[in-house]
């Protein structure tokens, strides 16, 4: 049980460094930690966002009127 335990510690500490590493070579690398986290917060209130809006749709798509024009 331990030695699953620490294995899984070992990969959340690779997840996180992988995910560190990204941020650091992305374009938000060299700004400061709140303007990183505001970014990173608005992005994951877009996905959120979008995921609802699927979830919805798969959801209540057939009972749905959707009309494309002007």
């Amino acid at each position: 049980m331990f030695n699953h335990a620490c294995r899984l510690t070992g990969l959340k500490k690779k997840i996180m460094d992988v995910i560190n590493d990204i941020i650091q070579n992305s374009a938000i690398g060299p700004l400061s930690r709140t303007y990183k986290s505001l970014v990173l917060l608005l992005f994951s209130t877009i996905v959120s966002i979008l995921f609802t809006m699927l979830v919805v749709l798969l959801t209540y798509g057939p009972q749905m009127t959707i009309q494309f024009g002007y």
